[in-house]
């Protein structure tokens, strides 16, 4: 099933949160420093991440990391 992904950017705690879909019950899981992946507790089905200090990370210009995702996109009509 396709859904889409809505993006949430907290100032105040530089948190970035991305979810995939409509809210659902989820378990986080810290897969790298301040990188969590919330998946659906049965399925084990990936529903969105969360990036902590997120500003504080890309301070210096020019600045790139890899997050231990692989993603597919595509644009809705």
């Amino acid at each position: 099933m396709e859904e889409g992904m809505n993006l949430f950017y907290d100032k105040e705690g530089d948190v970035l949160d991305l979810s995939i879909g409509d809210p659902r019950d989820a378990i986080s899981e810290e897969v790298s420093e301040d990188f969590f992946i919330r998946k659906d507790p049965k399925t084990k089905e990936i529903l969105g991440f969360m990036v902590l200090n997120f500003e504080k990370r890309f301070q210096k210009l020019g600045q790139t990391q890899t997050l231990p995702l692989k993603a597919h996109f595509q644009l809705t009509p």
